[in-house]
């Protein structure tokens, strides 16, 4: 319902209410709007247009019609836009009347901003008269009102703007600041995860520098000085740790075995910058030598080098056990090919030695005999001496051969070494040897209480001579022969030519000044007929094959030491023995010797073997019945008993020597027997001689040997 027209109170009133509302305002946009509100609540305005001029002259403006309440936005029309135009020119107060689209009365009133109109606000009511004069004073109140809160509300928005401006700059600011601080924190707080990362690195490179068993080190290139190094290295030298070492001044270049080592070391460095797994020795704190293997580059900068070093002894014990296992293999290897070739040989000479000596039996034998019966003038006397000579030269040929073979009869008389040389140096076999010799000089060095031995003076005495008469050969020029023996207790085992077990033994050594022996020579000594001698002077080129095997025979060593042009050494071993020499019963008187009698049975099957003992028995005395095998004697054993047994080992076909000892022991238990043969087979003879058989007569017979053979056995 259309308000009425206030009075002078109501005007002010009303325009207090008016500028209250205003001053609310918070934008000027909103002030033209709600002023035109406040127009309508307080004075019952039916129109409120706002009009401006723009950059080209052109009058803009907003039209409201409030009558029914509500706000309208149209175009002002020509009569208003002149209207409006009219009062920013004169900038008075006009009261007119208006028709839009109604007559209106109508109020223009200029608004005034900073001393100039800018704006125009036109108030219009529906009626037939001016509009009173006190409400165009309010109305003109409230434009100065309005253009005053507007310049207020430009300088608060533009306040405001620079506020807004201001914040946005300090939020701005403050959104970087805030940027910068979190990224600042993130970088402390990386920084710190990166320091105790790099804290956790140091303590684990600290911890596996110090103890890795790896060693690494960093010294002074120059003067050897260590500037660091870990606990391997430490106790590599000897230290307990690093820091017992580090505690003073150490100089590694002192400990080099070798000093060569440490200026390759040097100039490697120098020329290459570093090198790798370089092999050293060292001496330790308490003087042991060790091997290290390292790897090192230099820090030119700062003048050291430094790397790493892994301790190698270890590998290189087991490397030289290793090699020194295999040169003990080849040497084994050797000792035994040369054992397979000397056994091999052995076995050829034997057969041929065993047949010979089947028949050198009668040029041995027969002639011994027949000298008996013969009277001393007989003319016949010294042919069959001569041919009793030449068959013993032969013998000696074949015991050479049997003792190659190794199947010699083993003879284990009591022997004192000094004396079987000092025969041989008396005997005309050596003054011969001095005659071809004559610059040859011969030292003796014996050993006062020399040991005894266990073996056969025959071959000890070969032996000895084959070895003298090979040194003075080695010395066509003249020189010194030297001859020594000497008590010795191996206490551990020694390798050589010929590897020595632990014992006491008796050491003959021969060693001569002459050409010696080459070492693709020194391999093949011992083989037979093996020489460089010259033909026709030096024997039957048996001589060290004789040497060899009447060691082995002895259970002794040998070893060879030689350099060509210095000369050469030859060392044997026999095992010593405490018995006592026996009585000397060579050369006795036929009578001491001869039977009474007692019968014997001779077991060969050689009828030439057979014939001769039977003779040489018979002559002395004896009852003797021959059988030709072993089963023959176990048959004539079951009806007839004898008193003692001569018994050959070897008899083809049927049983040997030791199955027919068993088979006669059946009959008679404790049967008297000795081995007569000229060479045995080792563990068959042993087992004969366990049952009983424990004298040997050694094949060709000889009259005394056989006698006193016989004679010793039928006395126990």
């Amino acid at each position: 319902m259309k308000k009425p027209l206030l009075g002078q109170h109501d005007y002010l009133d009303a325009f207090i209410k008016t500028a209250q509302y205003l001053a609310g305002l918070t934008t000027q946009q909103d002030m033209w709007g709600e002023t035109g509100k406040a127009l309508v609540n307080f004075f019952g305005a039916d129109l409120c247009v706002f009009g401006k001029r723009k950059a080209d002259g052109e009058i803009a403006g907003h039209h409201w019609t409030f009558s029914d309440q509500t706000s309208n936005q149209k175009n002002l029309g020509p009569e208003t836009k002149e209207a409006i135009a009219e009062v920013l020119e004169s900038s008075f107060l006009t009261s007119q009347i208006i028709f839009t689209p109604d007559p209106l009365s109508a109020a223009f009133l200029p608004i005034t901003q900073k001393s100039q109109v800018t704006d125009v606000m036109l108030v219009g009511h529906r009626m037939s008269g001016p509009i009173p004069k006190e409400l165009l004073n309010v109305y003109l109140a409230i434009a100065r009102l309005i253009g005053t809160t507007a310049e207020g509300l430009a300088s608060e928005i533009e306040l405001r703007k620079h506020r807004d401006h201001l914040d946005e700059l300090v939020k701005d600011r403050t959104a970087k600041l805030t940027k910068t601080n979190e990224q600042l924190q993130q970088d402390i707080t990386e920084r710190k995860r990166a320091e105790e990362a790099l804290k956790t690195a140091e303590t684990t490179y600290r911890n596996i520098f110090r103890n890795s068993q790896i060693g690494l080190f960093r010294t002074d290139m120059n003067t050897g000085l260590i500037l660091d190094a870990n606990n391997a290295v430490a106790q590599f030298i000897g230290y307990k740790d690093r820091n017992e070492l580090l505690a003073e001044p150490f100089n590694i270049a002192e400990r080099y075995v070798d000093p060569k080592d440490r200026e390759e070391i040097v100039s490697l460095l120098k020329a290459h910058g570093e090198f790798r797994n370089y092999e050293a020795r060292y001496r330790r704190n308490d003087g042991a030598i060790v091997w290290m293997r390292f790897s090192a580059r230099i820090v030119p900068e700062k003048g050291w080098m430094e790397g790493v070093s892994e301790d190698i002894t270890g590998q290189k014990l087991a490397e030289a056990s290793r090699l020194k296992a295999e040169r003990e293999k080849e040497i084994l290897q050797a000792q035994l090919h040369r054992s397979q070739k000397m056994e091999a040989i052995g076995t050829l000479a034997g057969g041929v030695a065993h047949d010979l000596n089947n028949i050198l039996g009668g040029l041995v034998s027969y002639p011994e005999l027949l000298l008996i019966q013969l009277p001393e003038d007989s003319s016949l006397r010294k042919p069959i001496l001569t041919i009793q000579k030449s068959g013993e030269k032969a013998a000696a040929v074949v015991q050479d051969l049997l003792t190659l073979a190794r199947r010699g009869v083993v003879v284990t008389d009591v022997v004192n070494l000094n004396d079987v040389i000092t025969e041989y140096l008396d005997s005309p076999e050596h003054e011969k040897l001095q005659s071809y010799h004559p610059g040859v000089h011969i030292e003796t060095r014996f050993e006062k209480d020399t040991l005894n031995i266990l073996g056969s003076p025959t071959h000890l005495s070969k032996t000895v001579m084959n070895l003298i008469s090979n040194a003075a050969e080695a010395m066509p020029g003249g020189g010194t022969l030297t001859v020594s023996t000497q008590n010795r207790y191996i206490d551990r085992h020694i390798r050589g030519y010929d590897n020595v077990n632990e014992g006491d033994y008796v050491v003959l050594t021969i060693s001569d000044t002459g050409t010696g022996i080459s070492p693709d020579d020194i391999d093949k000594i011992f083989e037979p007929f093996y020489t460089k001698k010259k033909m026709g002077r030096s024997g039957t080129g048996l001589g060290m094959a004789v040497v060899w095997g009447t060691v082995k025979d002895h259970n002794g060593y040998i070893d060879v030491q030689s350099t060509e042009g210095r000369g050469t050494t030859f060392t044997l071993y026999f095992p010593a023995t405490r018995e006592k020499l026996y009585e000397d019963k060579s050369h006795l008187a036929i009578g001491s010797y001869s039977g009474d009698g007692e019968s014997i049975l001779v077991i060969d099957d050689v009828e030439e073997q057979r014939k001769i003992a039977s003779g040489m028995l018979k002559e002395l005395g004896y009852s003797v019945a021959m059988v030709s095998s072993g089963e023959e004697a176990v048959e004539y054993l079951k009806i007839n008993k004898v008193d003692l047994l001569v018994l050959d080992m070897i008899m083809d076909p049927g049983m040997d020597g030791l199955d027919t000892y068993k088979k006669i022991l059946e009959i008679h238990h404790g049967q008297k027997a000795i081995i007569a043969s000229g060479f045995s087979e080792t563990d068959r003879v042993k087992e004969a001689q366990s049952l009983g058989a424990i004298t040997y007569v050694r094949k060709p017979f000889l009259l005394e040997k056989i006698g006193l053979a016989v004679k010793e056995e039928l006395e126990k």
